[in-house]
């Protein structure tokens, strides 16, 4: 059969007349001439020049705004034109720097957007504007011979990367990138240099496509995406995000924001980080605002901005990874029915997986300073990783499931207050003021407290709530224990304290107690191994008290909060700290001294007020409260309460109580919130069919074994 050039598909940007004729790969693109399989053949190699496609060149739209940077290192690069039309350039170098064809198509970053007519401005100038429109045919090709480049695009890649890792990239770097560990593919690499070692962490080029489509625009229209609230609604959640959710989670580089807000160019910001971060703020923006943007209620608000961040998240494939990661953290807020109550630990999975995905759980300094990365993305990511590594801490407590993250594989730095302090430290004064908390410095001390708290945690965690694990030493134990008692906590009675920063001091005691109740409450009923039997009661005993005393300081820190009117800055973290109090307070409720169990019981019905306060803003303590509820009625078969000027209130409680079957509490005596309180407002009394039926699924979901929630087995142990 004859020969022919076939004009179909090639396997390389450049290729010997052999090579084609054989239609084999050559390696005439990386060898240079000749190529491998010339030489083997020891015969000529021949390279006819292929004149390439005449396409038009793609230039910046006239009036088209650059697309703005959201941090060092992810700007746009600069339009690259092709090279006028002549013969291919055999030369293997000259042929690495030639510009692909994503190249020549305007890079959009994760914060570009268009100055469109038709992006949803309306004549108030809210509208957000979006990314140029994805096109099946830039700059003369067809999507047809961009498919048939596929495999020459894919090869260039792995060039440009293998470039970068050697430290002789062709091109500016825009997107991080992450090598792997030792098994990952371009260890081989590492073979060509051994006397020195390879950064783990660079930067390579942008080969993404504008993210939004057409019909991706007209879907983002409909759904209202392109429309901003009000400017005072907007400087209310943005003032609201950066007091109440940015020092326990500083995902967003403040600066950066800040100065779209200031020159009133907001609607230019990140569309889809611009909706995850007005969503997270919605909690605690007063009521005027969500009635101004046409709103029933805080959580009608919620929903719709929640559901405009997905909207964006799911339509744009090509946007960039650290916002995606961002925005992910902030939808992990998100509480719903439609799923069970589980969004916070479906977008924290994602975070994680991100996380990995972008190295950023190693240390990019690990062998020495890399001058790819810059200090600002530096600060950036490690906030990011230490983040997503609190959440998966603390939402793997709270809903008994497996931890994500494991620290043996992990090497980036523990986070420092300065990390927080970077990029606010060019902002103006004025704007300081007028949108961050008085002394940042102090809350984010605060959270890197927070962030040590978390690794004890998930000690605890790995030490007495694996599903398959080896009982600790009395050594062991000991140790962890104190480690976790030499924790240096905020003074809680430090003067000159702001409200919010009082709050913040109080949050990180919440999550000390929670620790050191997960740490005692397994070991009332085991001991660890190497303890003398003839100590093992008494030892059992004294784990018994130290989680009561713990569950108990939760009480009076609530008692604090409530007194002090500081339960309005309660995020959504904060129901899921009471619940290992609650459950303990319901442990000891067996005790057969009726007046420790009045006392429990107090104490616990104090904790159903608070979540049935918390409950206003924040489902998930009305599913909290409706989970205890049903408990309590598996301990008492019956609650009555007595007539309106009765004294006492009897609760009935189930067979196998008969020691104390009725046990009276003293309202005078057990309600700090008024005399009426468990007649009228009790959480237990007036429990109704609706809230019992409120759990559904989640139930289940909360008691598995793992977890240190396991109602279930509370009940099988009284």
């Amino acid at each position: 059969m004859p020969t022919t050039n076939s004009a179909r598909g090639y396997r390389s940007a450049v290729a010997c007349q052999a090579c084609r004729q054989r239609k084999v790969r050559c390696s005439l693109a990386v060898t240079g001439n000749p190529c491998i399989g010339c030489t083997q053949d020891r015969a000529e190699c021949v390279v006819v020049p292929k004149q390439r496609r005449k396409s038009q060149k793609l230039r910046p739209a006239a009036g088209r705004r650059r697309p703005p940077s959201s941090m060092p290192g992810s700007e746009s690069p600069s339009y690259l034109d092709p090279e006028p039309d002549s013969g291919l350039n055999t030369d293997p170098a000259a042929f690495q720097h030639e510009p692909s064809r994503e190249d020549q198509i305007p890079n959009t970053s994760y914060s570009s957007l268009e100055d469109g007519r038709d992006g949803g401005v309306g004549s108030n100038g809210n509208g957000l504007f979006l990314p140029p429109l994805a096109n099946s045919e830039v700059g003369g090709m067809t999507a047809d011979a961009r498919n048939d480049n596929n495999i020459e695009e894919a090869e260039r890649n792995g060039i440009e990367i293998a470039a970068a890792v050697l430290g002789q990239p062709q091109r500016v770097g825009e997107v991080p990138f992450y090598t792997g560990g030792q098994t990952g593919p371009t260890y081989a690499l590492g073979l060509c240099s051994p006397e020195k070692s390879l950064p783990t962490h660079f930067l390579i080029p942008s080969h993404t496509q504008p993210p939004f489509s057409e019909a991706d625009r007209h879907y983002l229209e409909a759904k209202g995406v392109l429309s901003l609230p009000g400017k005072e609604s907007c400087e209310a959640l943005l003032r609201a995000y950066l007091h109440h959710v940015h020092p326990i989670m500083p995902v967003i580089e403040v600066d950066n924001i800040l100065n779209y807000q200031h020159n009133g160019r907001l609607h230019e910001y990140n569309i889809l980080l611009l909706w995850s971060v007005f969503f997270a703020a919605v909690n605690f923006v007063p009521q005027n605002v969500f009635i101004q943007e046409g709103f029933k209620s805080r959580r009608e608000m919620k929903a719709t901005l929640y559901s405009r961040a997905k909207c964006v998240y799911a339509v744009g494939e090509g946007l960039d990874k650290i916002v995606l990661l961002q925005a992910s953290l902030l939808m992990g807020f998100w509480i719903s029915e439609l799923d069970e109550h589980m969004q916070p630990w479906y977008w924290t999975g994602t975070a994680i997986n991100l996380c990995h995905m972008l190295g950023l759980h190693r240390n990019p300094d690990a062998s020495r300073i890399n001058p790819a990365i810059s200090n600002r993305q530096r600060l950036l990511w490690r906030r990011l990783w230490w983040s997503s590594f609190y959440r998966d801490r603390w939402l793997g407590f709270n809903f008994g499931r497996p931890l994500r993250i494991n620290l043996n594989d992990c090497d980036t730095p523990m986070p420092r207050v300065t990390d927080l302090l970077d990029d606010v430290a060019g902002v103006p004064e004025p704007t300081l003021s007028a949108f961050l908390p008085h002394d940042l410095s102090k809350l984010a001390s605060y959270w890197v407290t927070l962030i040590e708290l978390s690794k004890h945690l998930g000690n605890v965690l790995n030490m007495n709530y694996l599903t398959i694990r080896e009982v600790p030493t009395i050594e062991q134990f000991e140790c962890l224990e104190g480690e976790i008692l030499n924790c240096r906590l905020p003074d809680q009675y430090e003067l000159g304290l702001t409200s919010l920063e009082r709050f913040h001091s109080f949050h990180v005691h919440l999550h000390y107690q929670v620790l050191l109740i997960a740490l005692y409450r397994p070991y009332g009923s085991e001991t660890p191994t190497g303890l003398n039997d003839a100590r093992q009661g008494t030892w059992q005993h004294r784990m018994r008290l130290k989680a009561g005393d713990a569950a108990s300081q939760t009480n009076d820190i609530l008692d604090n909060l409530a007194e002090e009117n500081l339960l309005q800055f309660a995020g959504p973290m904060t129901p899921a700290l009471l619940v290992p109090a609650m459950q303990t307070h319901l442990l000891f409720y067996k005790s057969a001294d009726s007046i420790a169990k009045r006392l429990r019981l107090h104490k616990l019905e104090m904790c159903m007020l608070i979540m049935e306060e918390l409950g206003k803003t924040y489902t998930i303590a009305s599913i909290y409260r409706g989970i205890f509820l049903k408990a309590m009625h598996h301990i008492c078969s019956a609650h009555q309460t007595g007539a309106a000027g009765s004294a006492q209130t009897t609760i009935s409680v189930p067979p196998g109580h008969s020691s104390d079957s009725n046990c009276p509490v003293n309202e005078d005596a057990t309600s700090r919130f008024g005399a009426d309180t468990l007649h009228s407002n009790s959480a237990f009394m007036n429990s109704s069919d609706q809230d019992l039926g409120i759990m559904g699924g989640f139930v289940d979901a909360l008691t598995d074994d793992s977890s240190i929630f396991n109602i279930w087995e509370t009940l099988n142990q009284m």
